[in-house]
């Protein structure tokens, strides 16, 4: 892999990082469930006019779309409204990795190996970590809302292999299309139209730039150019040189929540995002090597599907 090439992945795991800040921003004035429609909304529009469809079966389509699109950023929209920071935020989306592996042994009768298996202990045991640290802090529930996040990703991760795209980014596009109705009806029905019009109309209060500012990146950068490039990378190598770089993202997201929003790490949560981390990156070791010729073989491969990973 070229040294350009692994500095495009370095970018594009900054570029994730950063979409937790930005989203960060944006609940500071848009209501969560709201804002998870009007990002896939801004998304699905210019998809269904511009894009050509993707050419794979609908049912999995909207699988992805659902587990993805909704499910993850749901609760990820929804735990960060109700106080998980952003950068641990970051990490504990990583456990979309192992729920992927658990999912696919489960319904697709996919091989697990020992080395799998351990680094998902591994992992577990640092996120249970992270979750003692957050339990002490009483933030307890918008880490298991942010898990669940996790696990919806996980969900349209095995829907986007069962959809084996020809085009991974042109499905990454159509997925948008499925998110802004049932997110909106709900945010109808939760949040009111009260709270979603007062959204719309005082761009007079404190932190409305910032929120639209947070918006626009998360769908310019964060996920048309972010995706766009890594859907390029993966294109040009084999998937476990490319997927690794993903790791980096909680790394780039709790480094930037500290710098930018003063959130702090405990020690037992620093210990709990290494072990995440590594276990997440010992358990794809020889995940990838065994499903690549060997003369394509790289020093590390992915745990879970790479598509879309950590975006935020």
């Amino acid at each position: 892999m070229p040294t350009r090439h692994r500095l495009l992945a370095v970018l594009v795991a900054l570029m994730w990082g950063l979409n937790f800040i930005a989203i960060d921003a944006s609940l500071q004035h848009f209501p969560p469930m709201f804002l998870v429609a009007l990002r896939f909304a801004l998304i699905a529009v210019p998809t269904v006019l511009f894009v050509p469809w993707p050419d794979v079966p609908v049912r999995w389509l909207v699988g992805y779309g659902l587990g993805f699109g909704t499910l993850q950023f749901l609760f990820l929209y929804w735990g960060m409204a109700a106080g998980m920071p952003a950068g641990l935020a970051s990490l504990v989306l990583q456990m979309s990795g192992p729920f992927t592996v658990l999912l696919g042994a489960t319904f697709l009768r996919e091989r697990v190996s020992g080395r799998q298996v351990l680094g998902i202990l591994v992992a577990v045991g640092g996120l249970t970590l992270v979750a003692w640290q957050q339990a002490a802090t009483a933030t307890v529930v918008p880490f298991l809302l942010t898990l669940a996040g996790a696990f919806g990703w996980a969900i349209g991760n095995v829907c986007n292999r069962q959809a084996k795209p020809q085009s991974p980014l042109r499905l990454t596009l159509w997925m948008s299309v499925v998110p802004p109705l049932p997110m909106l009806a709900l945010s109808l029905l939760v949040e009111g139209p009260g709270e979603i019009a007062h959204s719309l109309t005082s761009w007079g209060e404190p932190g409305a730039v910032g929120a639209v500012v947070g918006l626009a990146y998360t769908v310019l950068v964060g996920t048309v150019l972010g995706s766009g490039v890594w859907t390029w990378l993966m294109a040009q190598h084999p998937a476990g040189v490319v997927a690794p770089f993903s790791m980096l993202v909680p790394v780039v997201g709790m480094t930037a929540a500290w710098l930018l929003l003063g959130e702090r790490v405990t020690l037992g949560e620093g210990v709990g995002a290494v072990l995440v981390v590594g276990g997440v990156l010992f358990g794809s070791t020889r995940a990838a090597r065994r499903l690549l010729p060997s003369a394509e073989r790289p020093t590390v491969g992915p745990l879970t599907e790479p598509s879309g990973a950590g975006r935020g």
